[in-house]
């Protein structure tokens, strides 16, 4: 199951990337355990808040692949977290702070902890920042199992 979802997540980032018309740069030795390279992020292509944001979701879900899961979210979720973040004109991770959250701790902890592996992230352009930032606003929805999916990219939960 874990290959078949780990392949899955590979083929979006493929098509997502294909679809960007943005090469992806080759995984340096020290990501190539992780299959994430933090240090080959460059500039956002988004022009729009709601572009950068999914850029921004994308970003987050490929550096978290483990800890993904795919298809629809189950219709009663274990828990569901709110983050605001902030990133600046540099792509650097300023702070973030959970908004709403059911007081599960360990979800609590994976989603900041899934933000900060994420980082840095894509540039945003220019005519995003306000006051040199983007301020983001981000769901975690949690399964049973621990595993989440991100909002602004996750399928319609189970019996919507």
């Amino acid at each position: 199951m874990r290959h078949r979802i780990a392949l899955l997540l590979c083929f979006a980032v493929l098509v997502l990337a294909g679809c960007s018309g943005v090469p992806l740069a080759p995984a340096t030795p020290a990501a190539a355990g992780t299959g994430f390279d933090s240090s080959a992020v460059g500039d956002s292509g988004a022009v729009t808040l709601n572009a950068y944001k999914r850029e921004l979701a994308d970003h987050i879900a490929q550096a978290n692949a483990a800890q993904m899961f795919a298809g629809q979210p189950q219709a009663l979720l274990r828990s569901v977290v709110v983050i605001k973040y902030f990133v600046d004109a540099d792509g650097r991770l300023m702070r973030s702070n959970i908004l709403r959250s059911n007081r599960d701790r360990a979800t609590e902890m994976t989603a900041l902890a899934a933000l900060r592996k994420a980082a840095p992230f894509p540039r945003p352009a220019r005519q995003l920042l306000r006051q040199g930032q983007v301020e983001v606003l981000e769901t975690w929805l949690f399964n049973n199992d621990g595993r989440f999916q991100l909002r602004t990219i996750a399928l319609p939960q189970m019996g919507e």
